[in-house]
């Protein structure tokens, strides 16, 4: 069964028997949502035991889980939610992989392992606000990465995943390197897609890629190897011989409550998937990411809460790769493409899909949000109802192929050549209000019942999320501003701060120019009651700071030194700035390659 089954709990008996019992995933009771934080004493006795053991089934626990089975071992994973997938299953199926794979090979185009190496760690690439993309990068993780970024690709295929039949090519190549096309996409085929619980029409499987076209392929292929998945079994702890020397043992899982110790025979592999959603946790690479921040990419699927770095933290592996987090290019904040609904990230699928009520997780998001065609339709204002910034502006740009023109690798000129443009949108959204507090947000989008004819939107259950409030109407502008009331509006929305934005921008429309922030030639007024009030915050994105990581994805303390039998990949991991599948994936072949070994 490739769809997750009914919950049902079981005896500590019952578990023993599972970790000798057949092909199958397997869903136990509900959990609550602790963190792990600190180390414990290595339990008596165990209650399961495998050789190796998984935490996370997204793209590196699946992978790595898959790779450890076939070559031998035993395999348990442990998973947080009662599905799997993470954060990957989600997403638009974008595989950025080279150096040479079979793909590029069929299309002529040219690449190897050493571009591959060169292109992800050239200090001289910079974007136009000055961030370097590759420049922090560990270049022992990313010379792994490039030497078995094609064999990943040729694995994927090997294990049911099937790319669209086109060259590869630069969608959604984030910081992918700027000297060939990389960018690979993981059809959707038959597999049902988490966004809207329905498969795509046939004519269309062959030819979009979903996170799902990705996923569920390594589902089957870890059920059919005989890896054991146990749904809703939350990683606290991780034990090792010592809290701070010695071989890692096995980890503590949380079952509906009940404590489960689960011996690691040879390795446990964190994939639990990066930190964006432990509020304090990311709050050390940027303080201004506070609690109104929660539009996180990927939720309500899967959440990315730390754990595995603070578990492994407790047991002294080291953290790593700070910078990239903190610096400004690619995904890790993107601007709203959906509003009036939490969870309003635009690209998580190729076909720029919201959260629909057939999804198994729509209880959660509670609704789809509006997509906004044309950011001429609305004004955004901050928490006290001012306007900021050009609501036409994009966020952070980063590199892919060909993104510098007349590039050489490692030459001073490709920065120097490039514009400087300081200021984008995500900046001035996290600026605050002046009040001493950190975070800038919330963010609303301001529009009229003309604005919903334009974009033939239907502001209305389930297309909005009213009931949480993020999203709200009224007759007046002053009402509105007065009915904005919600968990994250610190302060109450002067209401004639909120007339003035209006009035002032419909003075612009008069006039075809934007005095204040240069929105190009704005062209509708906001004047027809009822106005609306609609959740448009930036979200949370990438991970690209984590745990310290060897070439051989082991992770590494504060010393330097390998601890033994822990192996890490993908987004919990740091040192490598590169966003998408693809990290993931690699290290989860090789977190499972020499865990096993």
């Amino acid at each position: 069964m490739l769809e997750s089954k009914k919950n049902r709990s079981i005896s500590r008996r019952d578990l023993v028997k599972v970790a000798s019992a057949g092909v199958g995933t397997i869903a136990l009771g509900g959990i609550g949502a602790q963190s792990a934080t600190a180390a414990e004493t290595v339990p008596a006795r165990w209650d399961v035991e495998a050789d190796v053991v998984v935490i996370g089934s997204g793209a590196t626990g699946l992978t790595a889980a898959i790779v450890a089975k076939e070559a031998g071992a035993s395999v348990i994973v442990v998973e947080a939610e009662n599905h799997i997938g993470g954060h990957a299953i989600v997403s638009g199926g974008t595989v950025v992989l080279g150096g040479g794979t079979s793909a590029q090979k069929k299309y002529g185009i040219v690449d190897s392992p050493d571009l591959l190496f060169r292109d992800l760690t050239d200090w001289s690439v910079a974007e136009p606000n000055g961030a370097p993309d590759y420049r922090y990068n560990d270049r022992e993780v990313v010379r792994a990465f490039a030497d078995n970024a094609a064999r990943t690709c040729e694995w994927l295929i090997a294990h049911g995943v099937a790319f669209m039949d086109i060259a590869p090519g630069s969608f959604d190549a984030v910081t992918s390197g700027n000297s060939a096309p990389r960018s690979m996409y993981a059809a959707a085929m038959h597999w049902p897609n988490v966004l809207t619980g329905k498969p795509l029409d046939a004519e269309f499987q062959s030819v979009i890629a979903t996170g799902a076209g990705l996923m569920r392929p390594l589902q089957a292929a870890a059920e059919k190897a005989g890896v054991k998945i146990l749904l809703e079994h939350r990683m606290t702890a991780i034990y090792r011989e010592n809290p701070n020397a010695g071989q890692v043992l096995g980890i503590a899982v949380d079952n509906n409550g009940k404590k489960i110790n689960i011996r690691a025979g040879n390795a446990a592999i964190i994939g639990t998937g990066g930190s964006t959603g432990n509020v304090n946790f990311r709050r050390m690479f940027d303080p201004r990411l506070t609690e109104e921040y929660c539009g996180l990419a990927g939720m309500p699927w899967s959440n990315q809460d730390a754990s595995g770095e603070l578990a492994a933290t407790a047991v002294g592996a080291s953290l790593w790769g700070l910078a990239n987090q903190t610096a400004e290019f690619g995904s890790v904040l993107s601007k709203a493409g959906f509003i009036g609904s939490q969870y309003n990230y635009m690209a998580m699928d190729m076909l720029v899909l919201p959260w629909m009520p057939g999804s198994e997780v729509f209880d959660k998001a509670r609704a789809s949000g509006l997509r906004v065609a044309n950011w001429q339709d609305a004004i955004l204002v901050n928490m006290l109802g001012k306007r900021f910034y050009d609501e036409t502006a994009s966020a952070f740009t980063a590199n892919g192929y060909n993104s510098i023109s007349s590039y050489t690798q490692d030459s001073y000129l490709n920065a120097k050549n490039v514009k400087y443009s300081p200021n984008n949108f995500i900046n001035a959204a996290l600026a605050g209000i002046g009040d001493e507090h950190n975070g800038g947000g919330p963010i609303w989008a301001i529009f009229d019942a003309d604005a919903v004819a334009r974009e033939s939107w239907d502001p209305t259950p389930p297309n909005v999320d009213i009931e949480a409030g993020f999203f709200f109407s009224a007759n007046s502008l002053a009402g509105l501003a007065s009915a904005i009331k919600m968990q994250y509006q610190r302060v109450p929305m002067p209401p004639d701060n909120l007339e003035k934005a209006v009035t002032r921008y419909n003075s612009f429309v008069d006039s075809g120019v934007d005095a204040d922030f240069g929105k190009p030639k704005p062209l509708h007024k906001i004047a027809k009651p009822p106005f609306y009030a609609a959740w448009a915050t930036p979200n949370v994105h990438d991970t690209r700071a984590g745990l310290r990581i060897s070439a051989r994805c082991e992770v590494m303390d504060m010393n330097g030194a390998v601890i033994a039998g822990l192996y890490c990949g993908g987004e919990s991991a740091g040192g490598f700035s590169q966003h998408g599948l693809a990290r993931a994936i690699c290290q989860g072949l090789i977190a499972g390659t020499n865990a096993v070994a």
